[in-house]
């Protein structure tokens, strides 16, 4: 898919190096089959290396879930991603847009994951809205469907 198309690049855009880098990451690398939890696996100190030392850091979810952290530094990030890759087992991963302006990248997709606990999938449509300053992301900020609760918890 040519996702040039899909996020235009105005002039004097910032975040476009990144966000570059980021679907990069997330779509080119066949070998990790372009997934965030198998990226984060084999890459969580590289990736913890595009934060900057202060994060906003931002997942709405139920108490229990145990690959949300609290974080708010890029070393939290890479904990983050270690336990990502712990307890969730990828599956699929469709980035459909990047939308970039200013410091702002947000990437809209779909992704499928399995829960290695349960057994069961999250299935979901999210929106990850990131924010960049100084060539480190200083937001992370993924709203995702409650599947997630229900494939950790159950019914």
């Amino acid at each position: 898919m040519d996702r040039s198309a899909t996020a235009p690049q105005p002039a004097g855009l910032r975040a476009v190096p990144l966000r570059l880098r980021v679907e990069t990451s997330f779509s080119a690398d066949e070998s990790l089959s372009g997934t965030p939890e198998t990226i984060a696996g084999h890459h969580g100190r590289e990736a913890a290396a595009l934060f900057a030392e202060s994060v906003s850091f931002r997942i709405p979810h139920p108490p229990g879930i145990p690959w949300v952290p609290e974080v708010d530094s890029a070393e939290g990030m890479r904990t983050f991603f270690e336990l990502l890759q712990t307890h969730v087992q990828a599956k699929e991963f469709d980035l459909r847009q990047v939308i970039a302006e200013g410091d702002d990248v947000v990437l809209i997709g779909r992704m499928i994951s399995g829960v290695k606990k349960t057994g069961r999938d999250i299935d979901t449509a999210f929106a990850l809205h990131t924010t960049v300053r100084d060539g480190r992301i200083t937001r992370y900020h993924l709203y995702e469907d409650y599947a997630v609760a229900e494939a950790y918890f159950g019914d």
